[in-house]
C-alpha cells in the first residue's frame, strides 16, 4: 500500500463526500493547482489569526476554525482527491 493510498484511507470520510456521485463533471488540471493554493492561503490565514489573537477574546477562534477547516479540506481534496472531488468543489458537475 502506497503512502497516497494510506492518506486516502485516513481521510476517506472527507473524500467520500466530494468523490461520490455518478453525474458527469468537467475537470481541468488548473483547478487542482488553484485548490491547493487556496488551501495553503486559508490555512496560513487561519494560523496567522490564531497567532495574532492568542490570549485575546475567544471570538477570534471562529475565523480560525472556519478558515482552518476550509483550508485543510481544500488541501486534502486537492492533494489526494480524485478528479471528481476537485470538480465537485469547484461546482463543475453538470
Amino acid at each position: 500500500m502506497s503512502i497516497k493510498q494510506k492518506i486516502r484511507y485516513v481521510f476517506s470520510p472527507i473524500l467520500n463526500i466530494f468523490e461520490s456521485g455518478t453525474e458527469p463533471y468537467h475537470y481541468k488540471a488548473s483547478q487542482r493547482k488553484i485548490l491547493i493554493f487556496v488551501g495553503i492561503l486559508f490555512t496560513g490565514l487561519s494560523a496567522l489569526v490564531l497567532w495574532l489573537a492568542l490570549g485575546e477574546d475567544p471570538g477570534y477562534l471562529i475565523p480560525v476554525f472556519i478558515f482552518g477547516t476550509a483550508g485543510l479540506v481544500s488541501l486534502i481534496v486537492g492533494s489526494v482527491g480524485n478528479e471528481r472531488g476537485v470538480a465537485k468543489i469547484w461546482g463543475s458537475s453538470k
